[in-house]
């Protein structure tokens, strides 16, 4: 944008410069065109081709265009017609003002070669404005005594016409006093002059409104109108009037002071200073000056200092009202004090106790008397307190009450009563005295301590920190002081066997509560006691609640493994056929958890085997199964490592060893293998049994009733030998007992509960299991189920 105005600008500089260059070459000639002022835009003015003698052709090619002296485009040249058109409305009194005639000049330039033509436009006015008053209003004031025949100038109206079109005349509405006269002026302008025809009187008519109207010499004529206000001043011809002499007014001894009284006002029938009437107290007593008093003004009598109808009953007061030119007149005023019932009861205190205890009743709480200066029915009263209340006036000797308590009250239901004895004559208005007392009830130790709850629940994390807050119990005294201090203490147990007072303490003055040491879930889940709470009146009040106390388990006990046992013992060894099927039950770890909930929510995942992917682990419920068909090339004994971890936060853990011994039937005998036998002697064996399985094909069914009795036989000798299995010694905790029925164990394992020791401290339970039936129960079943179980299970091999 800065850059295109800055190229206007010096494209505008250029072009008044060929235009002061071509002055001097310009014709002589110029061509003169009139149009009237407000003509539409795109009026046709000339046809400036015609009026030059050139051709459209010659205009269009020598860039023929219009410019004016002041650089605004009024004109717009059309270079295919050759016409000179309005480019904008003019206006004749805005271009010229009262200049006559107006005139605009314009420069036709014409290149190659440079031409110039002169042009003037003459604009014409047209009666487009109306004669217009300054003021809207004109005002003259003119004395009711000024003679017949006096001029008066009045403002003129303005018109922005020139011309006939300008102001021509004159006019005044029609009127019996005034006309309008036109002087002769040596600016040829038009003033109008208001001549006075008529005398004035300012008692018949105090002020004319007439119409000014100024007319324009346009065709038709427009007209502006103005006010004019004459104002008739008066002259002293009259004196003040009161409308009568005598003001009579009836006033009540309470009107408060300032209050008004009455209004004198008297009547002149001059104006200005003549007619402004001020108004005196005329031969007034020194009470009436302090009393009352009037305004000079408007004549408005107000009370100065209180009435008092027992001391003055009337006053009689003469006022004057004077005007501007000293004359006066007179009237009497007669304030008559009316008597009212303005004075209220009042009540005088002998004796008051503001302090009685609650189980008190009849009770002297105050003595009283009342008063009333007035007489008749105004001193006559009424004693009353409010209703609902446990007290009663009683009257005793002429104006004298006594007021007492009804019963015994209760301070735990109102503490405090205000009592408001209020006394009311029977005057018109009714006057009436409220005094209020306050009367304060003193407590009693009549209740006993309230707790908050009848029984109280409170939870506690095992394996807390000694000296824990875990709780707090509340009562609360509706008595007050020391009647409603409470203390706070733990009652004997109702279980002789409980050791209370090393379990919890209490603090006598809040009643919270505290773990004294660390508790066990294992050992106590929960426990019950009594707390007391007592009040310190005379005597003491007291009550009790009950408390119960929930231990919370955390999870403080890893897994314990109960088969295949940890404990340092010869390992035990899982036979498995090589002829098993994907989804043979090898074994079942089996394990539980001292703690409770998710805490003992157990899950089994295998950490290692000698194999991966040859076993798999059943997830929740502990049975190691194989994943796959076995072959002659599997390795014949595998170790697998089983973790066994619960789901508490944070979680803990035990892990296991399996020892898996891969043989051809259950033909071979099985003895433990040393770890420190050597791999050849490993191998060499493993021929020898291959040897004899072979050799004892003839006699298998034989061979494998016998193993199977010799089996059952080592199972259940192995509690008391130091076989495969071996007992772990040492105690089990009490709370591993519990094992059956958990719905995890496959049906072809059973489990023979095992004592050991005496019946002393150290006796413990655990689970011996016994040898299942190893006969392969896929016999009705089809490959596809076999391969349905084996996607079934979660293997977590590392």
């Amino acid at each position: 944008m800065e850059i295109r105005g800055s190229l206007d600008l010096r494209k505008r500089q250029v072009l008044i410069f060929l235009v002061l260059l071509g002055l001097s070459r310009a014709d002589t000639e110029s061509a003169h065109y009139s149009v009237a002022e407000e003509t539409e835009i795109g009026s046709f003015v000339a046809n400036l081709a015609r009026d030059l003698g050139l051709g459209v052709e010659e205009l269009s090619s020598r860039e023929a265009r219009v410019v004016s002296d002041d650089n605004k485009k009024y004109l717009h040249l059309d270079l295919l017609t050759g016409d000179l058109l309005l480019n904008e409305k003019l206006d004749r009194d805005e271009l010229c003002g009262s200049t006559e005639p107006c005139v605009l000049h314009f420069q036709v330039v014409l290149e190659n070669p440079l031409q110039f033509f002169r042009v003037e436009l003459h604009v014409k006015d047209i009666n487009d404005h109306s004669p217009t008053f300054l003021d809207k209003e004109i005002l003259i004031k003119i004395s009711e005594g000024t003679t017949i025949g006096t001029t008066f100038l009045m403002e003129s109206a303005q018109d922005l016409d020139v011309g006939s079109n300008s102001l021509q005349n004159y006019t005044i509405s029609p009127n019996s006093h005034f006309y309008i006269k036109i002087p002769d002026s040596s600016d040829r302008k038009i003033y109008p002059e208001l001549v006075l025809d008529r005398a004035l009187d300012y008692e018949q008519e105090a002020e004319l409104r007439l119409t000014l109207t100024a007319l324009d010499g346009g065709s038709p004529p427009k007209s502006g109108t103005t006010l004019v206000l004459i104002k008739v001043l008066d002259i002293n011809d009259n004196a003040p009037e009161f409308p009568q002499s005598l003001y009579e007014v009836q006033v009540p001894e309470d009107r408060p002071i300032g209050s008004w009284i009455v209004t004198i006002s008297a009547k002149d029938l001059d104006a200005g200073n003549y007619g402004k009437i001020s108004y005196t107290f005329f031969h007034a007593s020194e009470d009436i000056r302090k009393t009352f008093e009037i305004n000079p003004i408007s004549g408005e009598v107000n009370l100065r200092s209180p009435l008092d109808f027992e001391v003055i009953q009337s006053y009689t007061i003469n006022i004057q009202a004077t005007d501007g030119g000293g004359l006066s007149g007179k009237c009497t005023l007669l304030v008559k004090v009316m008597d009212i019932n303005d004075n209220p009861p009042e009540v005088t205190i002998s004796s008051i106790t503001k302090r009685i205890p609650e189980n008190a009743s009849e009770t002297l709480v105050a003595l009283f008397s009342v008063v009333d200066q007035d007489s008749g029915d105004n001193g006559r009263m009424i004693c009353s307190i409010q209703d609902n209340l446990p007290f009663f006036l009683k009257p005793t000797f002429k104006n004298f009450f006594t007021l007492v308590s009804e019963k015994a009250l209760d301070r735990e239901s109102q503490a405090e009563y205000n009592i408001t004895i209020t006394v009311t004559d029977l005057g018109t208005p009714r006057l009436k005295t409220e005094y209020n007392i306050t009367v304060l009830v003193s407590d009693v130790n009549d209740n006993a301590p309230t707790f908050t709850r009848t029984s109280y629940t409170l939870f506690v994390r095992e394996n807390n920190s000694p000296a824990l807050h875990i709780g707090s119990v509340s009562a609360t005294d509706r008595d007050s002081g020391t009647n409603a201090q409470v203390t706070y203490s733990l009652l004997p147990p109702q279980d002789p066997h409980l050791p209370l007072a090393s379990l919890v303490s209490i603090n006598t003055d809040n009643g919270h509560l505290f773990a004294l040491r660390s508790l066990d879930y294992e050992a106590l889940q929960e426990f019950e006691f009594r707390v007391g709470a007592a009040d310190r009146g005379s005597p003491a009040l007291s009550s009790e609640a009950l408390v119960r106390v929930l231990v919370l388990d955390a999870n403080d006990n890893s897994p314990f493994v109960l088969y295949p046992l940890q404990n340092g013992s010869a390992p035990c060894t899982e036979l498995v056929p090589r002829a098993a099927e994907p989804g043979y039950l090898v074994t079942k770890v089996v394990a539980v958890d001292g703690d409770s909930g998710q805490n003992a929510w157990l899950s089994y995942q295998l950490l290692k085997a000698t194999e991966p992917g040859l076993f798999g682990m059943w997830a929740h419920n502990g049975e190691v199964r194989t994943a796959r068909l076995l072959s002659e090339r599997e390795a014949a004994k595998h170790r697998l490592v089983v973790l066994v971890k619960d789901n508490g936060e944070p979680p803990r853990s035990a892990t296991a060893t399996l020892h898996v011994l891969l043989v051809d039937g259950f033909s071979q005998p099985y003895l433990p293998l040393p770890e420190a036998v050597p791999a050849q002697a490993q191998a060499y064996s493993l021929t020898v049994y291959l040897v004899v399985a072979l050799a004892s094909v003839s006699s298998l069914f034989l061979l494998s009733v016998l193993l199977f009795v010799a089996v059952r036989l080592f199972r259940r000798s192995r509690a008391a030998s130091v076989g495969r299995c071996s007992v772990p010694e040492g105690p089990f905790p009490g709370h591993l007992v519990d094992v059956s029925g958990t719905g995890t164990l496959s049906q072809s394992y059973q489990y023979e509960v095992c004592l050991t020791g005496g019946s002393g401290a150290n006796e413990f339970k655990f689970l011996k299991p016994i040898i299942p039936n190893f006969q392969v129960h896929n016999t009705g079943k089809n490959m596809g189920e076999i391969e349905n179980f084996r996607n079934s299970f979660g293997f977590n091999i590392e």
